[in-house]
């Protein structure tokens, strides 16, 4: 019996999710598609109005080996969207090495529109493949605040960086305003690949060569809603104490000193906190310009650890909050 249905005209793991400003003022989406695995989710009535959010997801929690994500996203002029998961993306095993998980993502940011995607890591499972793409097509006053983060595995199951291989690509690029202005100009290209079967006459494992980290990750930003806060990150990067600027003093002399009164600042006074907190958590981080993007990275021997970290960073400089609502930051927190 045929079926009373139209034929579907995507494919598996295919999806779209198209945000547009609303008459009001306020973010929206037209458009949201999805098939599985993947599966997206949009509260029908927002908490927040300063960007529409949508989940990524995947049924079961995460990848099988083999599946295929294809997502594309659209952010109209003037809208604001945030994206954000409910837990680790778990990346299964795959039976051989050429049974490869993949996903990718395409992302076109109109003038005065902005993406922020601070998800979850990734976390690939013992003997699984991986392969990620995304693609970030920018206009000119366009924003950008990317996470993207993959952790060592189950560590309660004794896994540590025991996965065939993981494949990572971040691209951005500037281009027109519209979907068809063309291919632009490529800004930064961010790759790294993780292979366990590569082997250094130094480093006999891919565990030996991540040096005790736990997670590692890339925060790129790029555009004028987050310009604060890739100026944050890098007077922070220069703040950290080099070579040479080590406080010597005795913890005798350190105390006498505060007992005669502390006049740091509230930033000064949260610095040092934080950088107390990442020489305990053993926590390592860069920050640079490159082409007018702030790309971030940073290792932290934990996933709490680095959550942690990225989470108190945002958080102390705000503008993720105020620009986009705090429900951008569910992940990170």
């Amino acid at each position: 019996m045929d079926s009373p249905f139209p034929k579907s005209s995507s494919a598996p793991g295919e999806g779209r999710i198209l945000a547009r400003l609303l008459p009001n003022g306020v973010s929206g989406l037209s458009a949201i598609t999805y098939q599985y695995p993947l599966k997206l989710i949009a509260p029908s009535r927002p908490s927040e109005t300063k960007s529409v959010l949508v989940f990524l997801l995947s049924y079961g929690g995460g990848l099988v080996a083999g599946d295929t994500v294809d997502l594309k996203i659209d952010v109209e002029a003037g809208a604001k969207l945030s994206v954000v998961t409910q837990g680790h993306t778990k990346i299964f095993k795959s039976a051989t090495p050429d049974i490869v998980t993949r996903q990718t993502m395409r992302v076109h940011v109109a003038g005065g529109a902005a993406l922020c995607l601070l998800p979850d890591p990734v976390q690939p499972f013992e003997g699984s493949v991986y392969e990620q793409t995304q693609i970030f097509k920018l206009a000119t006053d366009a924003s950008l605040c990317l996470l993207d983060w993959v952790t060592q595995g189950r560590t309660a199951r004794g896994e540590d960086w025991s996965f065939v291989r993981w494949v990572g690509r971040n691209e951005v690029w500037m281009t027109g305003d519209g979907p068809g202005a063309g291919t632009g100009r490529l800004l930064v290209r961010d790759a790294v690949i993780l292979d366990g079967g590569l082997r250094h006459p130094q480093l006999k494992s891919l565990r030996e060569s991540m040096r005790a980290l736990g997670v590692v990750g890339t925060l790129l930003l790029r555009g004028p809603l987050v310009k604060s806060l890739g100026e944050f990150f890098v007077s922070e990067f220069a703040a950290l104490p080099r070579l040479g600027s080590r406080d010597f003093r005795s913890d005798e002399a350190k105390a006498r000193a505060q007992a005669e009164g502390d006049t740091s600042s509230p930033l000064e006074k949260w610095r040092a906190g934080r950088l107390e907190m990442e020489k305990e958590s053993k926590l390592l981080w860069s920050a640079a310009d490159v082409r007018g993007c702030v790309v971030v990275k940073f290792g932290a021997p934990a996933v709490e650890a680095g959550r942690q970290w990225i989470g108190s960073m945002l958080a102390q400089e705000g503008s993720i909050s105020q620009t986009f609502g705090d429900h951008a930051l569910l992940c990170v927190k």
